[in-house]
């Protein structure tokens, strides 16, 4: 057999060798697993096969059908594992409390708009754009990439956001983010004083985040405009607030600050903690 053919083979015996490993450490149920493995095992034997019949080194359709094969197993195990959404299939994620959980600090009558209204219309946005953008081809390009931008990162934040909150807050970070906050800002009450000016300073509709940059493995504090604009690349976002007015003028009309001191009160240091700790896995090297 001809020597790159052969390489070629013995690349995708190794390839599923990995594969198998993921699939064992994925969530999985054990059965599930097993039956994974054994199909990744039979496509195996079908290389191996190859790879012993030194009659077939030209027959170019066998290689070409093993890797559609391959491929089509990753794209299974990527479905039964949710592992990605397909184009256009996004869903408004349920709320982790109840609708009337976070009073008295946020009204139960904004809290079910802005979850059933307004992130659902981003996450309805989104899906026509990826729709037009990715499966029907649609024009004008700079539209939907418009449309794209702007939802997708509304139906992002908000999600961000309502894991950023909880009934049982804590009032104030501890562990590691608590550390970090320290390290970087001086003090908690340093971080939290520069985060509510950077929330009230937001003209109009937008967000005050914290994040964390793996370029210069520090904390940084950014506003964004509307939800898309002013974002800094290569960042992780870990703590979100929502200043759209959408987010308080219920409850509060124009007083933007009562809103944000009140959004105090709720946040979830448990989660922030947990997102800044899968963020530092994320390894750059720094500039």
């Amino acid at each position: 057999m001809d020597k790159e053919y052969k390489d070629y083979l013995d690349s995708l015996l190794h390839w599923g060798e990995k594969l198998k490993n993921t699939i064992q450490t994925s969530t999985l149920k054990d059965d599930e697993k097993w039956q994974a493995i054994l199909q990744v095992e039979q496509w195996q034997e079908k290389i191996q096969a190859l790879l012993m019949d030194d009659q077939n080194e030209s027959n170019h359709q066998r290689f070409v059908d093993l890797r559609n094969e391959g491929e089509q197993l990753i794209s299974d195990f990527r479905k039964s594992n949710n592992e990605s959404i397909p184009y256009g299939k996004h869903k408004l994620p349920p709320l982790p409390y109840g609708y009337n959980a976070l009073e008295p600090y946020i009204s139960e009558q904004i809290m079910r708009l802005h979850h059933t209204k307004h992130h659902q219309s981003y996450v309805d946005g989104l899906n026509k754009a990826e729709r037009a953008l990715y499966l029907e081809k649609k024009e004008p390009l700079k539209h939907w990439l418009r449309e794209q931008a702007f939802h997708g990162s509304g139906h992002y934040l908000h999600t961000i956001f309502w894991y950023n909150m909880t009934p049982n807050s804590l009032k104030k970070p501890s562990g590691e983010i608590l550390k970090q906050l320290e390290e970087d800002f001086g003090s908690w009450n340093s971080f939290k004083k520069l985060f509510t000016s950077v929330a009230n300073s937001v003209e109009g509709d937008g967000w005050a985040v914290l994040y964390w940059s793996p370029r210069n493995g520090k904390l940084a504090i950014q506003s964004f405009e509307k939800h898309q604009l002013f974002q800094v690349p290569d960042t992780i976002p870990l703590l979100v607030l929502d200043v759209w007015e959408h987010a308080y003028y219920l409850q509060h009309k124009n007083d933007k600050a009562a809103y944000i001191d009140n959004w105090w009160n709720v946040v979830n240091w448990d989660n922030v903690n947990q997102r800044f700790n899968e963020a530092r896995k994320l390894k750059w090297k720094l500039f």
